[in-house]
């Protein structure tokens, strides 16, 4: 059913204020943003977008905005709300709620075309971020929309289970049945089986990664299971055992903060032995090989900065075709910000060419 695309939400106040002042901001000139957005911090010999400053300015002043602090159901509609308010509504042909069945039930998903009359070149099955503790399918909307409109993509948003009520392996699990699932259905839809793609952003490049090794060792051991025909993972959270040099550098002040990494991590990984389980953490893992082509992008000013990297050059050294492109002057999350300003389309744009490519 197409609800979804007419579904009407009310916003909060506030809410509705903030991307009222963000979209004017967004159009001033860069002096003038750089001088609303104040001293910005130089690290690597440069400093964030003057409009990227200028929206942290602006969410850092907004109280209780760190969803650490908060209870878990108010985290939760704070990211959404924090995602429509930074967000752009690309306009895509037809949006579909469904539900995706999986071996411990089924979970919800949506699906977006590029047009009312039928399906993208490939579908993209795509998990969104939130630590594998916060977000859903409203705060993954505007990136579907961007990817799905620009690629000319099908792409299946995928509401997995978040912890703590579900903790590992329950999310990484619904990705794979979501896989799954897609590529069984992705012929009715008019998709080649061998024609789907995985990606997300955050908790969700972490699944991305993870599902694409699952899909490798269920090949290997037989099964007759199609491999992604690509990758698009976002600063993916790739190692959650060990805290880089970027945890500290950019520990507070950038949107993530080393404090929400920890308060994830606690929640869908309580047993500390799990952390280091590649399907937890991949860069950890001994063998990458045999993992297909990807993008990935990592954020410049982040905390999952050098994780992000380390996991492209060792993608790389094990033989994979990996473009990994840093965006030195963005922060993490900046896919969820096509609404404000020119640098975060500019950065998403990035992904859709190399989607494109592969086509």
């Amino acid at each position: 059913m197409p609800a979804a695309e007419e579904a009407t939400v009310k916003h909060a106040p506030l809410d509705v204020v903030s991307k009222g002042v963000l979209s004017v901001l967004s159009r001033l000139p860069e002096g003038v943003q750089r001088r609303i957005a104040g001293d910005l911090a130089v690290e690597h010999g440069t400093t964030v977008h003057p409009e990227v400053g200028m929206a942290l300015r602006l969410l850092n002043a907004v109280p209780a905005s760190s969803f650490e602090t908060l209870p878990l159901e108010q985290a939760r509609a704070q990211i959404d709300a924090e995602a429509w308010v930074f967000g752009k509504r690309t306009e895509v042909g037809r949006v579909e709620d469904l539900s995706i069945p999986t071996p411990e039930g089924s979970v919800p998903a949506r699906r977006y075309d590029p047009r009312e009359d039928g399906p993208g070149r490939a579908v993209l099955v795509y998990f969104h971020g939130g630590g594998f503790v916060l977000g859903g399918l409203e705060s993954a909307d505007s990136v579907c929309r961007f990817l799905c409109a620009r690629a000319n993509i099908t792409v299946l948003a995928v509401d997995y289970r978040l912890a703590p009520e579900h903790p590992f392996p329950a999310a990484p699990d619904d990705a794979l049945a979501a896989y799954r699932w897609a590529v069984q259905q992705a012929p009715g839809w008019g998709i080649g089986p061998d024609r789907v793609l995985l990606g997300g952003d955050s908790a969700g490049g972490n699944l991305t990664i993870v599902t694409a090794m699952r899909v490798r060792d269920a090949r290997r051991a037989g099964e007759d299971l199609p491999a992604p025909m690509f990758q698009v993972a976002f600063f993916p959270v790739t190692d959650m055992a060990h805290e880089s040099d970027s945890y500290e550098r950019f520990a507070d002040g950038y949107f993530l903060t080393r404090d929400q990494m920890r308060w994830y991590i606690a929640r869908y990984l309580p047993d500390a032995a799990d952390r280091t389980d590649p399907h937890a953490s991949p860069l950890l893992a001994d063998d990458l090989g045999d993992l297909g082509p990807a993008y990935i992008g990592v954020s410049g000013f982040d905390p999952l900065r050098e994780e992000g990297l380390a996991y492209g050059r060792r993608a790389q050294k094990a033989g994979n075709d990996v473009e990994v492109d840093l965006e030195p002057r963005h922060i993490h999350g900046y896919v969820n910000a096509t609404g404000v300003g020119k640098t975060s389309v500019a950065a998403l744009e990035k992904s859709v060419d190399a989607i494109r490519r592969r086509l």
